[in-house]
């Protein structure tokens, strides 16, 4: 097998995994994610982040995307499970895959970030202190910690030049999702009619963000233009 196949047959495995991971987060946008934890529940959420991983590592994706990515599906695994612990686990694996894009995105920033939008997320960072810190009972500083890396996440999503702008809409994207998860969870009633329609909007922008970062920001080049 020469190198142009051997790049055609990764980028044909990367694109396999891709829609894998799609199909299965379909399935659990329509039919799991509002549903109460469970062994089924557990594994269609522990299928797209693993698959999108794995196809990003067979076509030679940066480091710090593959590592965000696995670190994402070690999260969405806790996540789908109750209890403080699980929560805490999952926390912690989101908050370094937060850290591990900051870290992608600065090696690919050009400038700095457009004032505008800057300051609206540090506004938006700063009012948790009073619509969601307060809600959160023991678990206030892991919580301000995890707003800390996703709102530096998302200010260095922002210095990436105009044709990763899908590496921007990604970050903007799981913004959103985090944005909706600590809403659902801390200060939603539990038995709201709100409850399913709000998993699949947080879910759908998840991996919507999730993929959209990996297109922009895992290459050398833009997923699909190389």
């Amino acid at each position: 097998m020469n190198a142009i196949e051997q790049i055609l047959l990764r980028q044909a495995i990367l694109n396999g995994l891709l829609l894998v991971g799609l199909l299965f987060a379909v399935i659990y946008a329509a039919f799991l994610c509002w549903r109460p934890s469970g062994t089924l529940k557990t594994l269609v959420k522990s299928i797209p982040l693993p698959a999108f991983a794995i196809g990003a590592a067979t076509a030679f994706a940066a480091p710090l995307s593959i590592a965000a990515l696995a670190l994402s599906a070690v999260g969405d695994t806790a996540l789908s499970r109750d209890g403080q612990r699980a929560f805490l686990i999952g926390l912690g694996a989101f908050a370094a895959a937060h850290l591990a894009y900051t870290l992608r995105f600065v090696s690919l920033a050009e400038g700095t970030p457009a004032l505008l939008p800057a300051v609206v997320l540090i506004v938006l960072a700063l009012s948790t202190e009073r619509w969601l810190t307060p809600h959160t009972g023991a678990l206030k500083w892991p919580v301000r910690v995890y707003v800390l890396l996703i709102t530096a996440m998302g200010l260095a999503a922002l210095t990436l030049p105009a044709d990763r702008i899908m590496g921007t809409i990604g970050a903007g994207l799981f913004i959103a999702s985090d944005l909706l998860l600590a809403i659902q969870l801390f200060r939603m009633i539990e038995d709201t009619p709100l409850q399913r329609p709000v998993s699949i909007a947080l879910w759908t922008l998840y991996i919507g963000g999730q993929l959209a970062i990996l297109i922009g920001t895992a290459f050398a080049r833009p997923l699909f233009q190389i």
